[in-house]
């Protein structure tokens, strides 16, 4: 499986389409699936890791803040392909739910890549100063993670 890392900015077009970065495309291949994300941004699976994340829904118990929050991420996906030119159609209503108009920013996050609209994630970034990193990995270390 390819790790997604790295941030891109890009624009989108008038027809709602953004060029994928190509070393996003080789993680997720030439289609995926597109749903409201956590924070304001969109995520995009590839099709594996949609598949790994359904997964792990379909194992939650039933209660009604599950059935909500299945709702959230199933009601609101789409399949996407990508185009020969790199292209691919992120769907209006997504758009407009993630406040995407012109300006975006690609976050490669491990198993999906996040979608803000540049003045999201600009804003979201701006309360990293009141974040502690080594608090954070003081807490990540809790679960085994190492640095």
């Amino acid at each position: 499986m390819n790790r997604l890392a790295g941030k891109y900015e890009h624009t989108i077009d008038a027809k709602g389409r953004i060029i994928v970065p190509s070393k996003i495309r080789e993680g997720l291949g030439d289609s995926f699936i597109v749903t409201l994300g956590l924070d304001g941004c969109l995520y995009i699976f590839s099709d594996d890791g949609w598949d790994k994340f359904t997964e792990q829904l379909e194992k939650l118990p039933g209660t009604k803040e599950i059935r909500q929050t299945k709702r959230y991420f199933m009601a609101n996906a789409a399949q996407c392909d990508i185009d020969k030119q790199g292209r691919t159609l992120v769907p209006a209503a997504l758009r407009e739910k993630a406040g995407i108009d012109k300006e975006v920013v690609l976050v490669g996050m491990i198993d999906k890549v996040e979608l803000w609209s540049k003045e999201r994630f600009d804003a979201q970034n701006e309360s990293i100063d009141s974040f502690s990193i080594e608090s954070a990995a003081e807490k990540l270390g809790e679960f085994g993670v190492t640095f």
